[in-house]
């Protein structure tokens, strides 16, 4: 017999087969992991792919026409996206959120949100059901995507002006259709809405106030993220990092405004809002203000690996239990031993200067465009 033919962008990360516990109790909603955070947030991949070349997410030198995406069949289906987040929902997930990639390129995706959508707590409430785009196609997928029972929209959005934006996305992609996009998803009632903008010192920095001022008054909801070192493509430096504190000093000085509390526990913005009633910004301070103490977020790529920071260098292979022949209870007991043995504090651990910037024990980091943001 012919030995199996597994392509090569399949193994690109290291992941491990859970261990399935034997007479595992069934999941409470009440699991925490080694430092005692609970499991609530779920961020599903359904795609590597994207129509952007971004330099900090899918530099163009590294992500070209030679590049290998994942074949299709090593997707999950979603049949099996649906099962799996049945599950961690069942541990405690309150939230999900479906991330790329470009997640609109998913053929078929609000298929996947009404699935998504069926699902209900233990005590029989909907999910937190979300997603993040750039924004490219979502004029045209705005009204299905909230049909489906998608509930509210992140679009990712870098400058207002339209030369430095074709200049960051890399695809010379015009800033007045993800404006478009975010008018139509606003229309179809999928918000608040929330727009992303990594500010990267020299490239975009610029472009802070002037995004505060397009969005002030609007409803939307405007989050400043400094620069990450995810991944090992993008060629992350310090130098290039405008720490949020400066962002909020530049804000301030032309628009008002005062610092108001978290919505919810392991919020990872920072909250602000405009002192004459025009709406609230956020900050994400990514690097210079490690959130991971509070961090409730599991992470699902597009082939079913289960990452537990974005900084992991390795995975554990979920499709292997769900298409191993396994039952709801073995994978169920899998992924809570999963969650309890986690210790994951990368973050923290940089800004104590205890790990390794760009590599984690030299062991290669999983990138943005993999597990999404």
């Amino acid at each position: 017999m012919a030995d199996k033919v597994i392509p090569l962008a399949d193994q690109r990360y290291v992941a491990r087969v859970p261990i399935v516990p034997l007479n595992a109790a069934p999941p409470t909603g009440l699991i925490g992991d080694a430092l005692g955070r609970p499991l609530r947030d779920l961020r599903i991949s359904v795609t590597d792919r994207c129509n952007f070349r971004c330099s900090y997410c899918m530099p163009k030198e590294v992500f070209d026409k030679n590049y290998n995406f994942l074949p299709h069949a090593s997707l999950l289906s979603f049949e099996e996206i649906t099962r799996a987040a049945r599950l961690f929902v069942a541990h405690g997930v309150r939230k999900i959120r479906l991330t790329g990639g470009e997640p609109l390129l998913r053929k078929n995706l609000e298929v996947l949100v009404g699935m998504l959508a069926e699902l209900r707590t233990p005590e029989g409430e909907p999910l937190d059901l979300t997603l993040t785009t750039n924004g490219s196609v979502l004029a045209r997928k705005a009204q299905a995507l909230k049909d489906a029972g998608l509930q509210r929209i992140t679009v990712s959005l870098d400058a207002l002006d339209d030369a430095v934006f074709r200049r960051m996305n890399d695809a010379d992609f015009p800033v007045a259709d993800v404006l478009a996009g975010i008018d139509a998803a606003q229309r179809a009632g999928l918000g608040p809405i929330k727009v992303n903008m990594v500010v990267k010192r020299g490239t975009n920095d610029h472009q802070i106030v002037p995004m505060a001022r397009h969005f002030k008054g609007t409803g939307t909801i405007l989050r400043f993220i400094e620069y990450m070192d995810v991944g090992a493509t993008n060629g992350w430096r310090m130098d290039e990092v405008l720490a949020s504190a400066q962002v909020v000093e530049r804000v301030q000085a032309e628009l008002p405004i005062e610092a108001i509390a978290p919505n919810v526990l392991g919020e990872t913005a920072e909250r602000w809002r405009y002192v004459d009633g025009g709406g609230e910004i956020g900050v994400i301070s990514s690097v210079t203000q490690a959130f991971c103490h509070d961090c409730n977020r599991a992470r699902l790529s597009t082939e079913g690996k289960l990452f537990l920071c974005l900084f992991a260098s390795h995975g554990h292979d979920l499709r292997a239990l769900l298409r191993g022949g396994h039952t709801d209870a073995q994978i169920a007991a899998a992924i809570g031993l999963i969650w309890q043995q986690r210790n994951d504090r990368y973050s923290e651990l940089r800004s104590a200067g205890q790990a390794a910037v760009g590599a984690e024990s030299g062991a290669r980091r999983v990138e943005m465009h993999y597990i999404g943001g």
